[in-house]
C-alpha cells in the first residue's frame, strides 16, 4: 500500500534543500543547533565529543551555540548562529542515526548504543562515535546505512 506525503509548505520532497543558500541555512539552523544539544543530551556526550561530531567547532563557538540554542539577538549574532553546510549536514546525519536507533531499540539502549563498543567489523571493536569522530562526513553515512539497512529502510 502506498503512503501518501501530506504537503509542507515551501518544501518539495523531489529536491534537497540547497545549504549553499544564506537564507536556507539561516532558517535551518536554529532547529538543528536545537536538536543537535538535546540528542547529545540523550546520548549523555561530553562537550569535546559534540563539538567534534560537528566538525571540531571552537569552545567559544560551541558555547555561543548552546547557550542560545540557536536563537540570535541582532544581527551580528545570528551570523555567528548561521551553521555551515558542513555541520548542517553532519547534525542531519546525527538526527537520521538518532531516529533509526529510536526506531531499533529501546529508549535506553538507543541512547547508549553511540559510546558503547561495537563488535561490528566497521567500528574494529570502538564505539560508534569514536568510528564517525576520526572518519567525518563518510563514517556518518556508512554509521546511517546500517542503521538504516537494519531496520529494512532505504
Amino acid at each position: 500500500m502506498a503512503t501518501i506525503q501530506q504537503p509542507v509548505v515551501g518544501f518539495s520532497w523531489e529536491t534537497a534543500v540547497d545549504l549553499s543558500k544564506k537564507e536556507n541555512r539561516s532558517r535551518l539552523s536554529p532547529a538543528a543547533i536545537k536538536g543537535m544539544v538535546r540528542i547529545a543530551e540523550h546520548w549523555k556526550l561530553r562537550d569535546n565529543d559534540t563539538r567534534a561530531l560537528l566538525g571540531g567547532i571552537s569552545s567559544g563557538s560551541f558555547y555561543a551555540l548552546k547557550s542560545r540554542g540557536g536563537k540570535a539577538l541582532d544581527a551580528k549574532v545570528l551570523d555567528a548562529r548561521i551553521l555551515d553546510e558542513d555541520q548542517l549536514t553532519r547534525i542531519s546525519l546525527v538526527v537520521g542515526i538518532y531516529k533509526a536507533l529510536n526506531i531499533l531499540y529501546s529508549q535506553k539502549l538507543a541512547d547508549a548504543w553511540i559510546t558503547l563498543p561495537n563488535t561490528n567489523p566497521m567500528f574494529a571493536g570502538n564505539s560508534p562515535l569514536s568510528y564517525v569522530k576520526s572518519g567525518g562526513i563518510p563514517a556518518f553515512l556508512r554509521v546511517r546505512q546500517l542503521l538504516d539497512a537494519r531496520r529494512g529502510g532505504r
